[in-house]
């Protein structure tokens, strides 16, 4: 036997017996039944966890998003910089861009490369939904009365099973929060790193919010939203599904949206968004490979 050879056996062994302790170490968490105010005690604790990781944006990514719909579904690869998010659509229906298609969505990448103001907006804009997103956060403590349902194992391992029921002395203070008002349902949290891997609710009623001037969320109505650690503890959503009926102002509107989110690939910090457009704007079929291995390409 060759000493090639017999270095390849003992590197084959050692990684069964590193798979073989890792999987011992996981079956080896424990957990117990929560009371009432552990489980109320956790959701706090973790949902402070998430708050501070979504302001977080020293770990930028990309990744590739596909948006689906009754009407139409598209798939985008998107780079997240420091002036925003930057996405490439690279797929309509599940069927690569026609030619013409191609080449639309590069000159809408060449105009946005030379138009500040107008990734500037766009960043304001996700800045503005984040801050909506944070203030519904905020409230889900609050929002529900949580109690333990047991466990459940997921990819990640284990996880708490919560299941929440609406607080009847909830007093939204924010618009956004309104929005939770007459839900229910189940929060999944991981028991090693204290993070959601699930939140499932349905809402119960019908529900006005701005006092009903503003709108109603019509009864029935679900969200679905997972996380998973995508990488070096790095925690992103990797689905949501939103059904939901709402009239706003004088006008209704009807939710049926399933996002999927996956190859979650880290990128250089500080990237401008200038930068992610000269990843993006190699041709659809390799840039997902270019985004993965170019480092240095455009000097950062």
């Amino acid at each position: 036997m060759s000493l090639s050879l017999l270095k390849m056996l003992w590197l084959a062994a050692f990684a069964l017996l590193a798979g073989a302790l890792a999987a011992h170490a996981a079956d080896q968490i424990t957990t117990h039944a929560l009371t009432g105010d552990e489980a109320q005690a956790l959701v706090k604790r973790v949902l402070r966890t998430e708050a501070a990781a979504a302001a977080d944006t020293t770990h930028p990514m990309r990744y590739r998003l596909r948006k689906q719909s009754p009407r139409l579904t598209t798939t985008k690869l998107i780079v997240e910089t420091k002036d925003g998010d930057v996405a490439r659509l690279i797929a309509i229906n599940d069927a690569p861009l026609s030619q013409q298609e191609e080449q639309n969505e590069e000159n809408r990448l060449e105009a946005l490369q030379n138009n500040p103001d107008q990734q500037r907006h766009r960043q304001q804009r996700e800045q503005g939904d984040a801050e909506r997103a944070r203030k519904v956060m905020q409230a889900l403590p609050d929002a529900f009365l949580y109690s333990y349902a047991g466990t459940v194992n997921t990819p990640q391992g284990p996880s708490y099973r919560l299941s929440f029921q609406p607080n009847p002395n909830f007093d939204p203070q924010d618009i956004e929060a309104q929005v939770l008002k007459g839900m229910a349902g189940e929060l999944w949290i991981d028991v090693a790193q204290e993070r959601v891997t699930r939140l499932e609710c349905k809402r119960l009623r019908d529900v006005d919010y701005g006092f009903g001037l503003l709108g109603k969320l019509d009864q029935g109505g679900t969200l679905l939203l997972e996380q998973a650690d995508v990488g070096d503890h790095e925690w992103r959503t990797t689905r949501m599904v939103l059904v939901m009926n709402a009239r706003v102002l004088f006008k209704t509107v009807k939710l049926d949206t399933t996002l999927g989110m996956t190859e979650y690939i880290p990128v250089t910090p500080g990237m401008s968004y200038q930068q992610a457009i000269k990843l993006l704007e190699v041709h659809p079929v390799a840039a997902a490979e270019a985004i993965s291995h170019t480092t240095t390409a455009i000097g950062y």
